[in-house]
């Protein structure tokens, strides 16, 4: 069997799950105990990242290493586009998979990392199929979108802060929702991730999501679409 195989076939383990973000161990361990099948493990949420206008780089291999210690469902690391150190330190580390993120500033603005290279699978974000092509071609196991279904499992992100959130992606054909940490900033985030990861599992039974979105308290701030401008919509970082 092919390394490529493997690594997709790894991330088909994760098909129908929530992947959410973690800034430390407690939430991390929040995480988990709602069921999430994977958690991904960076120092601040993209939203704060994005606002700073500093270089944003790996995390830490020490924040990272003590969620790896905390939690055993699998643990994701973001490194720097084109930066492929940064991704041979998180191969050493030990992460179950790597995310080559647009969120952080990208290292090289013209070649993303040969991921044929590496053991661990990686995970790349894509805005359209052309680039998710690339990125698949390039050697990602999973691509992570705000558009439409590709030939690779598909786990979309943004803007999901509630049960039917989740289940509305289910329902359109993702394989599964990337969930931010700013669920860590509603009321009550462990039964806010418990309803998530239900509503993620069974996204086809209106009664059960009934059930899980009733009584979460107050749920994670938003901000109206229309007063977003349009180049902060969708990274521009990735090509």
């Amino acid at each position: 069997m092919s390394d490529f195989k493997v690594k997709a076939g790894l991330a088909q383990m994760l098909k129908g799950g929530v992947i959410m973000d973690v800034v430390n161990a407690d939430q991390a361990k929040i995480a988990e105990a709602a069921g999430a099948c994977a958690v991904m493990a960076l120092e601040r949420i993209p939203a704060e990242m994005r606002k700073s206008n500093q270089v944003c780089r790996m995390s830490d291999p020490k924040m990272i290493k003590d969620i790896m210690e905390t939690v055993k469902i699998p643990v994701m690391a973001k490194c720097r586009i084109g930066h492929f150190t940064e991704s041979q330190i998180l191969e050493a580390l030990g992460v179950d998979y790597i995310d080559e993120s647009e969120v952080l500033t990208p290292a090289d603005t013209v070649y993303h990392i040969d991921k044929t290279k590496f053991k661990v699978p990686f995970v790349c974000g894509a805005r359209n199929l052309g680039e998710a092509l690339r990125r698949i071609n390039e050697g990602a196991a999973m691509i992570r979108c705000k558009e439409k279904k590709l030939p690779v499992v598909l786990f979309c992100a943004g803007g999901v802060s509630t049960p039917a959130d989740a289940a509305l992606l289910m329902q359109l054909g993702c394989d599964g929702v990337f969930v931010g940490s700013g669920i860590f900033k509603s009321k009550n985030p462990e039964k806010l991730a418990k309803a998530i990861v239900n509503a993620t599992t069974h996204y086809n039974d209106p009664v059960k999501l009934l059930q899980y979105s009733t009584d979460l308290g107050e749920l994670m701030g938003g901000i109206a679409i229309d007063s977003i401008k349009e180049e902060e919509k969708l990274e521009k970082r990735g090509w």
